[in-house]
């Protein structure tokens, strides 16, 4: 199996391409990494499962979500998230992404 380089990485704002939400990428599988059931009653659109998957907290939520790289895009505009653990995670925000704070894992 190829593992392919990440399109997005940890800071990066980012809209969902199906559901139309804005999120701030918190991790980074190179590949899908949750259980067989989780895809099968979550992944409606059946995404690659040897491309990149992304942890993203979700703006205006309190959850967060995990999402197959080709359902992604970077944000047009990105603005600060709100997302009560911001600031747990990221240090600051400057440019158009976050910076991380400390390790996070």
């Amino acid at each position: 199996m190829t593992i392919r380089k990440a399109q997005f990485s940890i800071g990066d704002v980012v809209h969902h391409r199906l559901f139309d939400y804005i999120g701030v990428v918190f991790d980074v599988d190179p590949e899908f990494s949750l259980s067989e059931e989780w895809y099968d009653q979550v992944a409606q659109s059946r995404p690659p499962k040897d491309a990149p998957w992304y942890h993203v907290l979700v703006n205006g939520q309190t959850e967060t979500t995990y999402v197959a790289e080709r359902n992604l895009e970077q944000a047009e505009n990105p603005k600060p998230i709100d997302h009560p653990l911001i600031e747990e995670m990221f240090a600051a925000y400057r440019n158009g992404r976050y910076e991380v704070r400390g390790h996070v894992n």
